[in-house]
């Protein structure tokens, strides 16, 4: 195999969910493509990594210094839900059930990835509940153990701020992750959120 169509593969391989065969699949349709399409792909490839960045607000990504959600008024401002990860909010979107705002921590707490409490954004969420005087904080984080572990000790954080604290109803799989639920079962996980 030539170099570059070997290069190609081994960096498409690297991405998540890609494996040899589709790497393969990509890097043979990416040369019978049209130049056009193949360079507007690098295009965007490039430009992501210079014009994205994370939100100041909530650390989601966004193009400006707030994400779209941050800077939008219709938003009810006195309501966060909490996810790990910034695609998550995408997942929670789609349902059409929540209008409140979001905080990405960044990950979970997980002791075997030595990823602690203060490797995460929790510092940043308890400053916006006192300063944006956020009324309920609701935790989508996955059901699993180190989902767990963080939102026990959000909880014991938020709690004494006389701030209600809910999560969304357990209806996502343990262990599965939150980006591969469908857009209902996140919709009724929202709806059936119970108080912490």
């Amino acid at each position: 195999m030539i170099a570059p169509l070997a290069e190609l593969i081994e960096r498409l391989k690297s991405l998540p969910g890609i494996g040899r065969k589709s790497a393969e699949r990509v890097a043979f349709h990416l040369l019978n493509a049209p130049e056009e399409e193949v360079t507007r792909l690098a295009e965007a490839i490039g430009e992501i990594k210079t014009t994205v960045h994370r939100c100041q607000r909530c650390y989601n990504f966004a193009t400006g210094q707030l994400c779209e959600i941050c800077s939008n008024p219709k938003r009810d401002q006195e309501m966060i839900c909490v996810v790990g990860r910034p695609w998550e909010i995408l997942k929670l979107e789609r349902t059409g059930e929540f209008r409140g705002l979001y905080h990405v921590l960044g990950g979970l707490i997980s002791p075997m990835d030595e990823v602690s409490a203060a490797d995460l954004t929790i510092d940043a969420l308890l400053e916006r509940i006192k300063e944006e005087g956020i009324k309920e904080v609701i935790l989508a984080l996955e059901p699993k153990l180190e989902g767990e572990l963080t939102g026990m000790h959000i909880l014991s954080l938020v709690k004494p701020l006389g701030v209600r604290i809910s999560q969304i109803a357990q209806g996502i799989p343990v262990g599965r992750d939150l980006e591969f639920a469908d857009a209902i079962t996140l919709g009724r996980a929202l709806r059936g959120r119970t108080e912490l």
